[in-house]
């Protein structure tokens, strides 16, 4: 099954995207940069993969494979 989330907000930088999933690592003020890092450990448990895909200006889209 995959599940697909996607968004038109601002988008994820190119130089970000590669990081997005790394523990603490946040592109926000007061981030924590735990969010993604979590969801990831949570999903690869349970034996499934997450990606994402991102265009600056254009939104975000998230896929979870399980």
């Amino acid at each position: 099954m995959r599940i697909n989330v996607a968004d038109n907000g601002e988008g994820i930088e190119p130089s970000a995207l590669d990081k997005i999933f790394v523990p603490f690592f946040t592109t926000k003020p007061h981030g924590s940069g735990i969010g993604l890092a979590l969801s990831q450990q949570i999903i690869h448990r349970h034996k499934g993969r997450i990606s994402a895909t991102s265009e600056v200006g254009k939104g975000s889209c998230f896929s979870v494979l399980l």
